[in-house]
């Protein structure tokens, strides 16, 4: 059996700059002063006169994005989730979303998966703060193939979009023929009739791992693909719910204000269903290894397993 290929989704990130450089001249990238670790710098490298280090003033940068794109350009503004949502949220709230300007955001090392880095850096909050902006989209890729069109999509777009990323490498999934990403949509990656999984960023690939576990335990479990966090596809989330009646949410974030709210949100107004969400529990992260975070906050495929199976009682 041939190795599953992981790329990390901030890798595809730089990447993906690089790449539509050409294509959206106007385009801008701010970073400050971390283009090594959000990969930004491989667009620094192809496009030198149009990368923009702001050095460690991440508040300042999000102002100057703002700047520029009242001049007609593109920025897209990049550092750790952590500062991007954090640090700088009131700027991005008042000099982004209140004037509803064309920024992009890149938001890299997100998550628990940060690892060595600890609490002080693992944001698990950032999606929560994020939802509240109006007019605010959010996409938070499941790998490197859906990192590449969240970027695309992005720069499409015309107002502010904040885009996850993470640190560590993950399994690609979507590299196949027929895949095709559209903001505001979610996909169903594997059809079931028992319990519907809504997963986002690399919980997806998690989820499918425990749908197999499951499926081996005679549970049929619907897998549903969410990269669009806002605006959430709804639609989608309700008719599966209907089918299964019940539903359970896995994101690499706090289980407060995410996905699991976001999802809990939508089904109290369309389908109310018994709803379990797995994330971080409303607790700090510590320092570790990617792999073991993940396992310790049952975020890997044998933790979705569990919890999914506690939640269908032992069936």
């Amino acid at each position: 059996m041939s190795e599953v290929k992981k790329i990390a989704t901030r890798e595809a990130y730089g990447n993906a700059l690089a790449e539509f450089g050409e294509a959206y001249p106007d385009m801008v990238v701010l970073d400050a002063d971390l283009a090594a670790a959000t990969k930004t710098g491989v667009f620094k490298k192809k496009y030198p006169e149009r990368h923009v280090d702001c050095g460690i003033a991440e508040a300042n940068m999000m102002g100057i994005a703002a700047g520029l794109s009242l001049t007609g350009k593109i920025p897209v503004a990049s550092t750790f989730a952590m500062f991007a949502a954090g640090r700088a949220f009131e700027q991005v709230r008042n000099s982004i979303g209140y004037p509803h300007l064309n920024v992009k955001i890149g938001a890299t090392h997100a998550g628990i998966t940060v690892g060595e880095d600890g609490a002080s850096h693992q944001c698990n909050e950032d999606i929560a703060l994020m939802r509240t902006i109006p007019g605010m989209t959010i996409l938070n890729p499941s790998d490197a193939v859906e990192a590449r069109a969240c970027v695309k999509a992005a720069l499409d777009i015309e107002g502010p979009v904040y885009m996850r990323f993470g640190r560590a490498a993950v399994p690609v999934i979507n590299d196949r023929e027929d895949y095709k990403f559209e903001v505001g949509k979610g996909e169903v990656l594997r059809e079931g009739s028992d319990v519907t999984i809504v997963a986002t960023g690399i919980m997806v690939n998690s989820a499918l791992e425990a749908a197999d576990k499951l499926a081996a335990d005679g549970i049929c479990a619907e897998v549903i693909n969410i990269c669009t966090i806002k605006p959430l596809d709804s639609e989608l989330i309700a008719a599966s719910a209907k089918k299964t009646g019940r539903v359970v949410t896995a994101e690499e974030h706090s289980v407060i204000g995410g996905l699991g709210g976001a999802v809990c949100e939508a089904l109290a107004e369309r389908c109310p269903v018994p709803v379990h969400r797995i994330g971080i529990n409303d607790v700090f992260g510590e320092s570790g290894s990617a792999g073991a975070l993940l396992a310790k906050y049952g975020l890997d495929g044998e933790g979705v397993y569990r919890s999914v199976k506690d939640f269908m009682g032992g069936k």
